[in-house]
């Protein structure tokens, strides 16, 4: 394979219009964006040290040369979800064979010029193609030559490359630079985002969200919540704790989420703490030390973003005492 086409370039916006909008682009996943996946970050418009997506808001990092397509848990991501061709080409080069796991520092020389992990790059004609990276290791469809449409499925999302959570990475190019789907002219306006994309149909901006709310006997480790293992569907009487979390992307400073606890008696713990700096995801949980055996019941959890007076999110989950 050409290595070259799977290697991070520079980044480069379209400057001014495109010539002409001869691409039209469907969502890469096959899955329902909002309910089973989400876009968790988008393509960087801050030519400076910081960030900024299309919105003028924190869903990027610095020189984030694509839009990721996040799935909610490491666990949905080996039960399977297909990565799909945004738009019918050619393929023009694969990669396979690159494990996947949680990126590490200490990795850093493994994935030198193997960042993107497994992955796909596909030629659509006039210029433009599309890069797919982070597949999982081993799910590559397609083969260099292959004529791909809609239907196409390329591999499955992963967990491969430089990567902390499993998603696909899209870069979509125009004769080698990089184009922001969401705003192609690379002309941003804050507080009016662009009208005219690339997508076929529009796909939602979230501005972040809670992702998961489960409960535990302890405060969990963030490794198994991302692994979507961490929340017990049922606890004994005597459980040491009962903790509820609640697990987020998309946080900026000054945002509020808020935990309560209602149980068989009625609410049980009601808390809201305050996010501190922004962070891409982040959980937070509360919850109360055994002294006396919990009563028998259905605990349930809410958990709720807030922005200023917005909400931006709330998700509920579940416990069974027993």
């Amino acid at each position: 394979m050409r290595a070259a086409y799977l290697v991070t370039l520079g980044l480069t916006l379209a400057a001014g219009p495109l010539a002409a909008r001869d691409i039209v682009l469907s969502a890469p996943v096959d899955c329902d964006l909002g309910s089973d996946c989400f876009i968790q970050q988008y393509v960087d418009h801050d030519p400076s040290r910081a960030s900024m997506d299309f919105h003028c808001s924190n869903l990027s990092y610095n020189t984030h040369k694509g839009t990721d397509f996040a799935l909610r848990s490491i666990a949905q991501m080996e039960r399977g979800v297909n990565v799909i061709a945004a738009a019918p080409g050619t393929v023009q080069a694969t990669r396979d064979g690159v494990r996947d796991e949680i990126y590490t520092r200490n990795r850093s020389s493994e994935l030198d010029s193997r960042e993107c992990g497994n992955g796909v790059v596909i030629n659509h004609g006039d210029g433009w193609t599309t890069q797919y990276c982070h597949l999982k290791r081993s799910s590559i469809a397609v083969k260099t030559g292959d004529r791909v449409n809609l239907s196409t499925v390329l591999g499955q999302i992963g967990l491969s490359g430089r990567t902390q959570f499993p998603h696909v990475h899209l870069t979509v190019r125009k004769d080698g630079a990089v184009v922001d789907p969401f705003d192609p002219d690379g002309t941003i306006t804050c507080g009016a985002p662009s009208s005219e994309t690339l997508w076929k149909t529009p796909l939602p901006y979230r501005p972040g969200g809670v992702l998961a709310v489960g409960f535990s006997n302890a405060v969990p480790k963030f490794d198994d919540i991302k692994a979507g293992h961490a929340a017990a569907q049922t606890l004994p009487v005597d459980a040491p704790a009962l903790v509820v979390f609640g697990y987020a992307f998309g946080g900026k400073a000054g945002d509020q989420m808020q935990l309560r606890i209602d149980g068989p008696d009625g609410e049980f713990m009601n808390q809201t703490v305050e996010i501190e700096k922004n962070q891409a995801q982040f959980f937070r949980a509360i919850g109360k030390r055994h002294t006396a055996d919990w009563a028998k019941g259905t605990y349930r959890g809410t958990v709720t973003l807030k922005r200023g007076t917005r909400t931006i999110s709330t998700e509920q989950g579940s416990v069974q005492i027993r």
